[in-house]
């Protein structure tokens, strides 16, 4: 005799991801497996007397979104202070950080995330004069959307000990004046880390309600999984925390981040203590994270050939390359697999490099090492994904839609390198395997908005390349999913993104 279901969905608009029978009615869940899909009328024998019935309501039920590239913790700390997302100009950018400061009198400092860049007067680059203009008598503190630039006013650079410069980290920078001044601009955690720590941090119950209005919203997008691209004992036995209260309600698959200050035998000892502990139905280590490189709009990611609008620099790595190849042969040989941050092409290219030098020295398994963003790839790299076996994961909203002052992205690199910016179309022919993800909060978590972007940026490119600049017409939303809706939810792509999670 069957056993009843725990839950059954009737009623619905069933999306299966199965050509020969593509559609379906209900669905029925015991122990926390799927153990049918079928007609409203065949679910009829799952029904018990503690089954719980959901009536869809003819709305579509469809598999849970795997967001392959997120930062849970680090985005529900940001719902916190000034919220700048809105702000595409310095007269904006002024309304928030003013009401924000009135309605926080007794703050001691003015904290906020997800600038854009050049939101100054004109859309110049933002520097600690304007900041001092708005309030010069409480340290403000503005990371930009990307996490990889932040700025700060003149008093909390002289609180901090950097108004006149100071040693940084490797591939970050403190951005001085003609008089040795600090502009304000400070590029990469190397730079900023200093001010960033003087910040006060919700305490541990702040931080756990933070993480439940993040947890809520992933819920509410139908983001059932997520790999979260940063990680460590600390992050891990919070989320660990939630789950023993029944509150996680996200599978999350966590890296051990490494950095070029971590010691290979520290790196070893921690990453594996973290596989071993956490390993739930839940909460899954197992992977290691690195940055080969920084962002194009702050100059640290790394280039082939020269920036466009700057033709002194190429940007820089973060590792030496023996050391980067040493650390990545190690976390290959312990069986890791490795998540590595490279948006330019010379980046992409060290990366694949040390792949191909771990497989020399280890031998060749089913690794699945990952490139993450990949904003720039050279021609000549293309292949290497399918022969290396790598994994393009990338994040459509980090691509610019049209060229204008409101984002200097494309500028840096240049019209010539255009055509092989954000390329997942380019890299899919190649016959590279594709993971998607939003970069939250980078990004918006909202899958649909992600979909959207790779159907228009197709628009956006062809524009791009014939010279074609400032587009402001494209189809619908609701036209364009007509049209290509069959291809991004093809059976192979969900295939492809449940592999992801092993």
């Amino acid at each position: 005799m069957t056993q009843p279901a725990h839950y059954l969905f009737e009623n619905a608009r069933v999306f299966t991801a199965d050509p020969s029978r593509p559609t379906a009615e209900a669905v029925a869940v015991r122990d926390n497996r799927i153990v049918f899909v079928g007609s409203r009328s065949e679910a009829q024998g799952l029904k018990g007397t503690r089954t719980r019935l959901i009536d869809a309501g003819g709305g579509t039920l469809m598999p849970g979104f795997i967001d392959s590239h997120f930062h849970m913790l680090y985005g529900a700390l940001n719902l916190d202070g000034m919220q700048l997302e809105p702000a595409t100009n310095y007269e904006e950018l002024s309304a928030i950080v003013l009401a924000y400061a009135a309605e926080h009198p007794n703050d001691a400092w003015l904290p906020g995330t997800g600038l854009r860049y050049n939101v100054g007067p004109g859309h110049t680059p933002l520097n600690r004069h304007h900041l001092d203009a708005l309030v010069p008598d409480r340290p403000i503190y503005i990371n930009a959307f990307d996490g990889h630039t932040s700025w700060a006013n003149t008093l909390a650079l002289k609180m901090a000990g950097i108004f006149n410069g100071g040693v940084t980290a490797p591939n970050s920078e403190n951005v001085l004046d003609a008089h040795g001044d600090s502009t304000g601009e400070l590029r990469e955690p190397g730079a900023y880390q200093v001010v960033s720590d003087m910040v006060p941090k919700p305490d541990a119950a702040r931080q756990r309600t933070l993480l439940l209005q993040a947890l809520k919203l992933t819920a509410s997008l139908g983001v059932t999984s997520v790999h979260n691209m940063d990680g460590n004992e600390q992050k891990a036995s919070l989320y660990a925390a939630l789950e023993d209260l029944g509150q996680l309600t996200c599978r999350i698959y966590l890296p051990y981040s490494v950095s070029p200050d971590t010691p290979l035998d520290t790196f070893e000892k921690e990453a594996l203590a973290l596989k071993h502990q956490f390993n739930s139905s839940l909460l899954r280590a197992g992977s290691v994270k690195f940055f080969i490189d920084g962002v194009i709009e702050g100059y640290t990611g790394l280039l082939v050939e020269p920036y466009a609008d700057n033709p002194a620099t190429c940007g820089a790595a973060n590792y030496d390359i023996d050391q980067f190849n040493r650390l990545v042969a190690e976390a290959d040989r312990l069986g890791f697999q490795i998540f590595t941050h490279s948006v330019g092409d010379m980046g992409v290219r060290r990366v694949l490099d040390a792949y191909h030098n771990a497989q020399q020295v280890n031998g060749r398994r089913d690794s699945r090492h990952r490139i993450e963003h990949i904003e720039l790839v050279h021609r000549e790299d293309l292949p290497r994904f399918k022969d290396l076996g790598v994994l393009a994961s990338m994040q459509p909203l980090h691509s610019p839609m049209q060229v204008d002052e409101n984002d200097i992205w494309p500028l840096r690199v240049g019209r010539e390198r255009w055509p092989l910016s954000f390329a997942w179309q380019t890299l899919r022919e190649a016959g590279a395997t594709l993971v998607f993800g939003s970069d939250w909060p980078v990004g918006t978590q909202k899958p649909a908005s992600q979909l959207y972007s790779v159907i228009k940026l197709s628009f956006v490119i062809s524009q791009w390349t014939t010279g074609v600049k400032g587009l402001t017409t494209f189809p619908s939303l609701s036209t364009i999913c007509r049209i290509k809706v069959g291809f991004i939810c093809t059976p192979e792509l969900a295939i492809v993104t449940a592999d992801m999670r092993t």
